[in-house]
């Protein structure tokens, strides 16, 4: 059991958030829920009553005080900042801190076994499911919604046109049509972004934005993706993405739809009305839409399910390089023979909070193992079309993060997944491209990495954790190295054709 003196200071004042993630209660990892909960719930004990009148004292205001705490990690420090007496403060206060705990730790206890279910953290929030028709590619975006919210509503389906060439086909458009002024034409993608950010946002002081931590995830499925370019509709969205960053439960992003559109509209009212922003509680954020403009939210997950033939486009690497590529019939394959009695299921997968990782979130050994690794895979590369950068290396980091391996094999599952969503989709090409002199060519050079590189799995007699799904009882499953099957699935098709790709 949690320590309970510690949970208070972690949750209600700032500190040991981290200390806290890594404890259990009754054996369910629900820190993040937890966290929110009680920040939710919590009444204005003496402890905080007090405090706030020291801070009024001192004319110290709320927004300086937890600019402090975020910087000085630690409340030490931070009672040094406001003259106070950090033990004597705290511990005056133990009865009622334990008390309030006591009652907290009881309600989280006897909450429905659903809302303690833990989720999976995907280390991107754009993937590509990719597969031939029918494979349920469109019905697991729904299912993972559905984990969250039963009624769905943070599930939106966008059917992508072959018309779609600018992003406005996403975002909308001016229109100075009629005699009323400029008005802005809102899209259903749109209108679900807004949604998503009422359910994330906790609060906004002097333009900054703190976010529910354990906040639903809101799945947005671009349905036959490639039936247009995704670099022209998409343009948009696959630069900004880039931008996103938390820092300390503080989220930033740059807007996809900038504020200086909003000034050439007429009606204000009218869009804020469209937006399903025109309760008063939902004043700041339309304050801070009309400011800043709106961007990303940092718990929507885009998911494009994507079929490769004549009649759909490629992507181009800066695409790939944003995405996380999951090859659906690799990850989540069709068992005819259980069909009516499934004996697996996909594991809950929600978004990361992490945009880049530093050495306080992963421990140097496995940092060091997995820049070792990619460092290997990229001598292969170098001096090719498909060579690695630090974006490649970033996204490995937060992919182990993420997955918190605690084995050799499971680090190892982690790479050999990174290989399939990050790597393997960048390849493709004829026989000079992938360089083949007639013994050798890049896929043969990488299997022989590869097999270095994931000894504990690669044999046939070997397997590894499923990390993206799990059976009906939720016990852990056993899979092949997904990697060594889909790069010789790659090294046949170039023999036999002449040319390969990762896509089915």
């Amino acid at each position: 059991m949690i320590n309970k003196l510690n949970l208070y200071k972690g949750l209600v004042l700032g500190e040991g958030s981290r200390a806290i993630s890594i404890e259990k209660v009754n054996s369910e990892n629900i820190y993040v829920r937890l966290h929110s909960d009680f920040q939710r719930r919590i009444i204005p004990t003496q402890l905080i009553i007090d405090l706030l009148s020291h801070l009024k004292r001192k004319n110290i205001s709320i927004a300086d005080f937890n600019r402090k705490r975020r910087v000085e990690q630690g409340l030490p420090h931070l009672f040094s900042f406001l003259n106070l007496d950090y033990e004597k403060f705290i511990l005056g206060y133990e009865a009622t801190i334990s008390k309030l705990c006591e009652y907290e730790l009881n309600y989280l206890e006897n909450l429905p076994k659903k809302s303690q279910a833990t989720s999976t953290q995907l280390p991107k929030p754009f993937i590509l499911l990719a597969g031939i028709s029918g494979t349920g590619k469109t019905r697991f975006v729904k299912q993972q919604a559905q984990y969250f919210k039963q009624d769905n509503s943070n599930y939106c389906l966008v059917p992508v046109r072959p018309d779609w060439h600018e992003p406005s086909d996403l975002l909308g458009y001016i229109s100075r049509l009629g005699n009323n002024g400029a008005e802005y034409i809102i899209t259903d993608f749109l209108v679900f972004l807004v949604a998503a950010w009422k359910e994330a946002i906790a609060s906004i002081e002097q333009g900054e934005i703190s976010y529910n931590a354990d906040c639903v995830p809101y799945w947005l499925c671009l349905d036959e993706m490639n039936l247009a370019p995704v670099e022209q509709y998409f343009a948009d969205y696959l630069a900004v993405i880039e931008t996103r960053h938390w820092d300390n439960g503080q989220y930033s992003c740059e807007p996809l739809l900038k504020a200086s559109v909003f000034k050439q509209v007429a009606d204000y009212a009218k869009l804020r009305a469209s937006l399903n922003l025109q309760s008063d509680k939902d004043q700041a954020l339309w304050d801070y839409f009309l400011a800043q403009g709106i961007s990303i939210p940092p718990n929507l997950i885009v998911a494009g399910t994507v079929n490769m033939d004549e009649t759909t486009h490629g992507f181009s690497r800066k695409v790939i390089d944003r995405a996380f590529t999951i090859d659906f019939g690799e990850f989540f394959s069709n068992d005819y023979q259980h069909y009516f009695s499934p004996a697996t299921q996909p594991k809950a997968l929600s978004f990361s909070s992490y945009s880049q990782v530093d050495a306080t979130l992963i421990s140097e050994d496995k940092a060091k193992a997995s820049i070792q690794f990619l460092e290997a895979i990229n001598q292969v590369l170098k001096a090719s079309p498909f060579e690695l950068a630090y974006r490649a290396l970033n996204e490995l980091l937060i992919a182990v993060v993420c997955f918190k391996p605690e084995s050799p094999i499971e680090l190892q599952a982690v790479w050999d997944d990174f290989l399939m969503t990050k790597v393997l989709p960048r390849i493709e090409g004829d026989s000079e491209k992938l360089q083949e002199d007639g013994e050798k060519n890049l896929l043969t050079q990488l299997e022989n990495v590869f097999a270095e590189q994931l000894a504990d799995i690669w044999a046939e007699d070997k397997t590894r954790p499923d990390l993206l799904r799990e059976s009906l009882k939720r016990e852990e499953l056993a899979v092949s190295c997904r990697s060594k099957k889909k790069l010789s699935w790659m090294q046949a098709r170039l023999s036999n054709n002449g040319f390969t790709s990762f896509w089915p």
